[in-house]
């Protein structure tokens, strides 16, 4: 899965990196509100982290203009002014959630794991399709209840399948949720990741539909 964090002091940036990576995201980080108003606008995000004092565009202009633009992503807003007038103002302007600092980090991937979900249609933490089973709070892999080891790699794989378990999921797609603009995007690389998950998983998970892309089985 994508997030875009987009915090202009560099350690609070940094955090919410080491913070989201651990927990299945492929996260690009910017401090500045143009650039995260463009990337936003051009690129497709599972999640975004958007603080409210930016230079360039503060975070509420930005967040408004994605919504106008029709970006439907799932936005949690974070500031250091946490009025409750502000607190609407960001809601109104299409927020998910809001997180007023300081703040634990915990709770943010805490809210950050629930937004995804729900913006998926999954309400709860256990998710399941046909004999696999994801834990999205403790990232475990079951298949018909047996706990089955896999990178981080291969779980962003399955929980973005099993986010998207409704439709196949094209090639391109996948590449660029698991690896963003890193050049690793080659087919041949997912490939790999499909056939070793296969492997681990066993018959009957992940099934190909020609010409469309991968999906899990049972849905």
């Amino acid at each position: 899965m994508r997030a875009l964090a987009v915090e202009d002091d560099p350690r609070i940036a940094a955090d919410l990196s080491d913070a989201l990576t651990p927990a299945g995201f492929l996260v690009e980080v910017t401090g500045d509100g143009e650039d995260a108003w463009f990337l936003g606008d051009t690129e497709d995000y599972d999640l975004v982290v958007l603080d409210l004092g930016l230079p360039g565009m503060d975070g509420l202009a930005v967040l408004k203009r994605w919504r106008a633009n029709g970006r439907t992503m799932p936005v949690l807003v974070l500031t250091a002014r946490g009025t409750w007038q502000e607190r609407v103002e960001g809601i109104e302007a299409g927020a998910d959630d809001y997180l007023p600092k300081p703040f634990r980090m915990e709770e943010l991937v805490a809210r950050a794991r629930a937004l995804v979900r729900r913006s998926g249609g999954h309400a709860g933490a256990l998710q399941e399709a046909g004999a696999l089973s994801l834990d999205t709070n403790r990232m475990s892999v079951a298949v018909r209840g047996v706990p089955v080891q896999v990178t981080a790699l291969e779980y962003r794989l399955l929980a973005y399948l099993m986010q998207n378990r409704e439709r196949p999921v094209p090639p391109p797609e996948l590449l660029e949720h698991l690896y963003g603009d890193d050049d690793a995007r080659e087919a041949n690389a997912l490939e790999a990741v499909i056939t070793r998950l296969r492997r681990k998983l066993g018959r009957g998970v992940i099934g190909t539909r020609r010409g469309f892309g991968y999906f899990l089985e049972g849905t």
